[in-house]
C-alpha cells in the first residue's frame, strides 16, 4: 500500500442493491436473507478478531511515485502493471455485458512473505462504468453450474519472485531514479490501460486495445496528429520509449489518480481524532459522507439489514474516508453493509487455476466514488461494497495475470 516503506506495509498487511430481475430472484433473496441472519453474529465476531488494514487516498507526492517499478497501491488513472509484458487480453479486458473495455479502478500491493513466488504481488480491479451493467453483474454472480457468469467487475492477480526479468533485486530508492530492467508492451494510446495490439494503419505509431478507442482517439485529436507522425519516421515507437516516463493517454474520462496509503484500523480508536481534525484533513466533505450514510437507513426493509447497517456504520465512522479494507486471514470476513445480498460459502467459486478455495482479501467501499467525482444521480455508478476473493494458495499460473473473483453488493434501488 504506501510505496515508500515496503517492509512496513508488508508487516501491516500480514498483521493482519441486490436487485432481482424476476420473481424467482425475489425468492432467492429471501432464502439468502434467512441464511445470513443465522450467521450474522458469528461473522461480525470473526471480523472483529482479525486486524484490518485501511486504505486511504492522497494525491501523489511526485510525478514518478506511482510508476510500476515502485510497486504502488493506487486508485484511478492507469494501472501500474507488475508484469508489463503478459497483460490480460481478449475478452478478459472487456465488460461481458456491453462488450466495452473495462476501466481501471484500483490496485493493492500485497506481497506474501511466506511464498517465494509472491515476493511481489498486486491485485488489480477493473470495472465497467455503466450502472446498468453493474446491476446485471450482481444478478449474474448468483449463477451456478456450467458456463461462466457475465461480469462487469473483474479482478486479476499478478505475482513475481524476488529474482525476475523485470525489476532489480535491490529495493527501490524512491528518489526519482528507479527504473525497471525491461520496457513493457505498447499500451493503448487512448486509455493507457490495455495492450495496444491494434495499430493505426496510417502513421503506424498509435496503438489501441479496441476499435472503439481507436475511433475515439481519431475524433479527439489523432486525426490532426497522424500526418505529423507519419512524416516523423525517426520517432521511437511507444513501446521503446524510456521506461521511466509516465504514459501519456488521450482519454479524459479516466478516473483521477491517487496514491493509496495504509493504516491499521486499531490506530483509529474512538475519541483519538476529533471531528474538527477530521474536517480539516478531509479531501471529501465530511457532511456529504454523513448525509449519504444516514440517508440509506430508511431504505432498508428488514431488521437484519438495519442491524447490519448499524454495525457497518459504527465501524466505518472510526475512519470515514477509508476506501479499502484489507484483511487476508483464514478467518477474516468482509464488513457487510447489509445482510441482503451477502453470498453463502457455496456462492464463492474455487480457484479456476488450481481448484483451491478462494479467500476474502479486501473490499472496496463506495467512498472511492467521491474521490473520483462521480455524481450522485439516479443512473450514476454506485455500490454498497465490492468484495475481492483470491486464491487461498496464491497459486502460480502460466499466465502473467490470474483472474480472481469479486462479489458486488448493491444498495436497494430505492436508495439510488
Amino acid at each position: 500500500m504506501e510505496s515508500g516503506a515496503r517492509g512496513e506495509s508488508i508487516e501491516k498487511l500480514k498483521g493482519l442493491k441486490i436487485s432481482s430481475l424476476d420473481d424467482e430472484d425475489d425468492k432467492i433473496e429471501e432464502e439468502q436473507e434467512l441464511i445470513i441472519e443465522d450467521d450474522d453474529e458469528d461473522d461480525e465476531e470473526d471480523e472483529e478478531q482479525e486486524p484490518v488494514v485501511l486504505g486511504f487516498l492522497e494525491k501523489p507526492k511526485c510525478h514518478w511515485s506511482l510508476l510500476r517499478q515502485l510497486f504502488p497501491s493506487k486508485a484511478g488513472g492507469v494501472p501500474a502493471w507488475v508484469d508489463p509484458i503478459n497483460l490480460p487480453s481478449g475478452q478478459s479486458c472487456t465488460c461481458d455485458i456491453c462488450g466495452q473495455p473495462l476501466q481501471f479502478l484500483l490496485q493493492v500491493y500485497s506481497p506474501l512473505s511466506d511464498k517465494e513466488s509472491a515476493f511481489h504481488r498486486t491485485i488489480f480491479v477493473f470495472m465497467c462504468t455503466s450502472m446498468s451493467c453493474l446491476l446485471r453483474d450482481q444478478h449474474e454472480q448468483w449463477k451456478h453450474g456450467p458456463g461462466k457468469p457475465s461480469r462487469s467487475v473483474k479482478v486479476f492477480r499478478c505475482q513475481l519472485p524476488y529474482s525476475n526479468p523485470f525489476y532489480s533485486s535491490e529495493p527501490p530508492k524512491h528518489n526519482g531514479n528507479d527504473r525497471p530492467l525491461k520496457a513493457g508492451v505498447a499500451l493503448c494510446n487512448w486509455c493507457g490501460t490495455w495492450k495496444g495490439d491494434k495499430m493505426c494503419s496510417s502513421c503506424k505509431k498509435a496503438h489501441y486495445c479496441s476499435q472503439k478507442h481507436q475511433a475515439l482517439h481519431w475524433r479527439f485529436g489523432h486525426k490532426l496528429e497522424c500526418q505529423r507522425l507519419s512524416l516523423s519516421s525517426q520517432l521511437p515507437d511507444s513501446c521503446d520509449s524510456a521506461p521511466m516516463e509516465k504514459i501519456q493517454v488521450a482519454s479524459n474520462t479516466l478516473w483521477p489518480e491517487y496514491e493509496m496509503i495504509n493504516e491499521n484500523e486499531d490506530e483509529f480508536d474512538e475519541g483519538e481524532t476529533s471531528d474538527d481534525e477530521r474536517r480539516v484533513n478531509s479531501l471529501v466533505p465530511t457532511s456529504r459522507l454523513d448525509l449519504s450514510m444516514n440517508s440509506l437507513l430508511d431504505s432498508f426493509k428488514g431488521d437484519s439489514d438495519k442491524k447490519c447497517w448499524a454495525v457497518f456504520q459504527e465501524r466505518i465512522a472510526r475512519a470515514p474516508e477509508q476506501v479499502v479494507r484489507y484483511c487476508r486471514h483464514a478467518s477474516a470476513k468482509p464488513l457487510w453493509p447489509m445482510s441482503t445480498g451477502q453470498p453463502s460459502k457455496g456462492d464463492i467459486p474455487c480457484c479456476n487455476h488450481c481448484g483451491s478455495s478462494l479467500v476474502f482479501e479486501f473490499q472496496v467501499l463506495p467512498q472511492l466514488l467521491y474521490y473520483f467525482g462521480v455524481k450522485n444521480d439516479v443512473d450514476s455508478l454506485d455500490w454498497a461494497t465490492i468484495v475481492v476473493y483470491t486464491c487461498g494458495a496464491s497459486c502460480e499460473t502460466s499466465a502473467g495475470y490470474a483472474e480472481e473473483f469479486a462479489w458486488v453488493q448493491l444498495y436497494p434501488q430505492s436508495a439510488a
